[in-house]
């Protein structure tokens, strides 16, 4: 039972996460603080052991939804590595301060930072048009509904912003897709199925600094990344899979409606 618990809980996180560039870290985190409540086989997490743990098993989401983006060359590459300058030492940054927060402000907290992204996602995407700015860097294209796009963004802003969302996303664990790729939407003009197979490779490499960072500590449970693992890769790679074949439109009130039913959960659970 337990086994299986955990490999679906790992599918889903996978799927969900690959699908929407999140990472998986939205699903994994609640599912460990909230499954010993019902479950007495499942061990009582910290906020910060599950987000250790969070963290580690999407480093396999990750690997497995960059390889899988990476043949559909969906993935803008110069953009994730300048992102992750900014990602890497905000990552560093949230694991020790996660220390500070007891369990059950954490979930409130998680619950209406999640609420406030899903909030942020029926804003429309800022319109950009291509600029010869110095220290920029600009894309155009054609999305996948034959629509040109614009997207880009001065290097200092974009690194700046990416020390926010590398210390929020360590600190939540949730590997930094599920607050870059509203970012990368609304602020800087990606489209939508660029930003979520980027997102991947921010997670990746995200994921791989709070992992070290965690586990320095001890917050890393080993044995239930073991057990999420194999979920987690196959259900990434389903969620390429499908991020390929489905619309924008539809990826993008798939995300919405993802991301607020996560943010009610959270703070109802929070609060009792």
């Amino acid at each position: 039972m337990f086994i299986i618990l955990f490999l679906t809980v790992g599918f889903i996180a996978g799927a969900f996460g690959s699908l929407l560039g999140l990472g998986g870290g939205v699903i994994v985190v609640p599912a460990l603080l909230l499954l010993p409540l019902v479950l007495v086989d499942v061990p009582i997490l910290s906020s910060q052991a599950a987000a250790g743990t969070s963290l580690a098993t999407m480093i396999v989401t990750g690997i497995s939804s960059v390889i899988a983006y990476g043949k559909q060359h969906t993935i803008d590459v110069k953009s994730g590595f300048i992102f992750l300058i900014g990602i890497a030492p905000g990552a560093i940054l949230g694991t020790f301060v996660s220390r500070l927060l007891p369990t059950d402000a954490f979930l409130i907290y998680f619950g209406f930072f999640m609420l406030l992204i899903a909030l942020s996602l029926f804003f429309r995407p800022q319109q950009h048009k291509e600029k010869k700015v110095e220290k920029a860097y600009w894309r155009t294209g054609i999305d996948d509904t034959g629509k040109p796009y614009a997207y880009g963004f001065s290097y200092p802003t974009a690194i700046l912003i990416s020390v926010v969302v590398g210390f929020l996303s360590s600190l939540f664990g949730v590997g930094g897709g599920a607050i870059m790729v509203p970012v990368m939407m609304l602020l800087f003009g990606f489209p939508i199925k660029i930003a979520t197979a980027t997102a991947m490779l921010l997670v990746l490499f995200s994921a791989i600094i709070g992992t070290g960072a965690y586990a320095v500590s001890g917050h890393v449970e080993w044995l239930l990344v073991l057990a999420l693992i194999p979920g987690a890769y196959f259900g990434a790679k389903c969620g390429a899979w499908l991020n390929r074949r489905l619309q924008s439109t539809v990826l993008m009130i798939v995300m919405r409606i993802v991301f607020i039913a996560l943010a009610i959960q959270l703070i109802i659970q929070g609060i009792m």
